[in-house]
Order: C-alpha cells, then structure tokens, then sequence
C-alpha cells in the first residue's frame, strides 16, 4: 500500500487500540498499517504465528508504534476469550475490532460437503459473532465507546451463487451489524460494514479465481467495472479509517460497498463467469483451491 496516499492527519487515531482479525495478510494488513501510521496501537490476530509476528515487525520497522501479533482460532471461543483478556491486562481496553478474518472458495453447491460448509460459515459467521460478543459485553462492562468494523461483501443484497456458505454467512454478518448498531448503540458501541469489490490478494485469488492472476472471475477485474480498473488498498484503508476513528461517529448500522459501482453493472457475483463452466473445469478448479488449502495448512503446523 502506498501509506502516502492515505488522506487523514497524522495522530487521529492516537489513543485507539484496535483488533483486526485476519490482520497478517491481504486487506487486514492494509488496514493495520493505516491505523498504525495514524497513531492507533494495533493488535492483530490469525492461525499462522511465524505470519503475524513477521506483519508485526514490517509495520513497526516502518511506522514505530505497537503491533501486537496473536495467535488465535476464531472457531474457538474458549480461544477468543483467553487472547482478549491477555490484550486487556497487558495493553488495556480495546477501543475497536475489526471483523476481517474469513474463509472462501469457489464450488457449485451441489459438490459441497458438509465439512465444506462448517470450514466457512465456523469461521465467517460463528467466529464473528463468538469475537464481537466478547469483545463487546466486556466494553459495556467498562463503559468504553467503541467502534466495530465487518468486512463483507456485496452479496449480502443479491446472493452468492457458487459461494453459498460464504454469502450466507456474510449476510448473517450484516443483520449482525444492523441489530447491535442499534441495541448497542446506546452504550456507545457503533457497528458498521464495507463491502469490498475487488481488491486483489494471493488469498483471495487462490480461491476465488484460481489460475486468474488478474483477480476475481465473477467481476471480470477491471474489464467489467464501470471504472475501468480494480480497487487500490489505499482506497479501502481510508474508507476503514473514517469508519473507525473519530469524528463521523453518527454513522452506524451501514455497509458501504467500495467497487467502483461493479455491484450495480454486473451484479458483483461469480454467475455470469461461473455458470457456463463444465465438469472438467469444475475439477481442475477444486484441484487447485485444495492446492492453495494444504499449502496454507503446512504454514500453520510449521508457523
């Protein structure tokens, strides 16, 4: 990301100390760095130790401040509650967390299995949702204001063929965040979303677009947005800022897509690229994400 392009004052977010989940890679990363060089202490979490704590020294080698690298299994709230109480005691209060970390992969729904199903929605939905609440009763246990952030998707309004589990629990997400926005809202907590379109990662590319360096199938790249071009991370970082600093505290219970108006060109989903594949092409893709997944399992059982 080129930390010049962001558009905020230098120290905004001093005195902010805010959890991204999912904050070693790909958009969380960027989102990290952007609240560290505005002045925030940042804490970041994730399966693969050796990535965090790698993350955790680029971006204090680069902005000083404090990175804090966790090791953390959203699945697993017993997990959540114990890396929470460690941040408390030996940090202080968080001020924010940001719902980053996720699960996805491209597959006609009739291929999926159960297990299938339970490695996205554990993660996107449960996960969320165990993180948030803990996060949260603790903030209104101590009377602290505090800003919570989801990364979602456009499919939360118009479904998500071929990313069934994820669209579901995405969409879950977002009734999450427009029901504590206004539950919660009188104790000072505000909740809000963005829904990204593309914004190319190794991640994301090695599972929704496999064998497509250029990014997302389903929104062509840059050839079928109105724009003409894919998102820059700098884009992303500022919208996240507004959203989790202060001074545009009355916006809450939103999601706000950043694509560059894709979602109302061409739908923001994979059917139109997707639905014309055949079982041949089905099986060279699934070959590829189980690929990318026991590369990314080998990283965590050595990491």
């Amino acid at each position: 990301m080129d930390i010049a392009q962001i558009m905020y004052r230098p120290g905004l977010m001093q005195g902010e100390r805010i959890l991204v989940t999912g904050g070693g890679t790909g958009l969380g990363k960027v989102m990290a760095e952007a609240f560290l060089y505005l002045g925030a202490e940042v804490h970041i979490c994730g399966r693969r130790g050796a990535v965090l704590e790698a993350t955790a020294d680029e971006l204090m080698t680069r902005h000083g401040g404090t990175v804090g690298a966790h090791v953390c299994d959203i699945r697993d709230a017993a997990s959540i509650d114990a890396m929470v109480a460690a941040i408390w005691a030996q940090h202080g209060p968080l001020t924010g967390l940001v719902n980053n970390a996720a699960g996805n992969f491209i597959s006609r729904t009739e291929d999926l299995s159960i297990n299938g199903f339970n490695a996205i929605s554990d993660i996107v939905f449960r996960g969320t949702f165990y993180i948030t609440h803990n996060v949260g009763k603790r903030m209104i246990a101590e009377n602290i204001r505090g800003n919570f952030l989801a990364i979602l998707t456009t499919w939360v309004w118009n479904g998500g063929p071929f990313t069934v589990p994820s669209a579901m629990s995405k969409a879950g997400i977002n009734v999450m965040t427009q029901s504590l926005a206004t539950e919660w809202g009188r104790y000072g907590l505000r909740f809000n979303a963005i829904a990204p379109g593309t914004f190319p990662t190794k991640g994301m590319t090695e599972r929704l677009s496999p064998g497509n360096s250029q990014g997302l199938q389903g929104q062509n790249a840059d050839r079928g947005n109105p724009m003409g071009r894919v998102g820059e991370m700098h884009e992303l970082a500022n919208l996240a800022v507004l959203l989790m600093g202060r001074g545009a505290d009355y916006i809450n219970g939103q999601t706000i897509a950043i694509d560059g108006a894709g979602y109302q060109a061409n739908s923001g989903n994979f059917y139109q690229s997707l639905s014309r594949m055949d079982d041949q092409q089905w099986a060279d893709m699934a070959a590829m994400i189980r690929g990318a997944n026991a590369k990314d399992k080998a990283a965590r059982t050595t990491g």
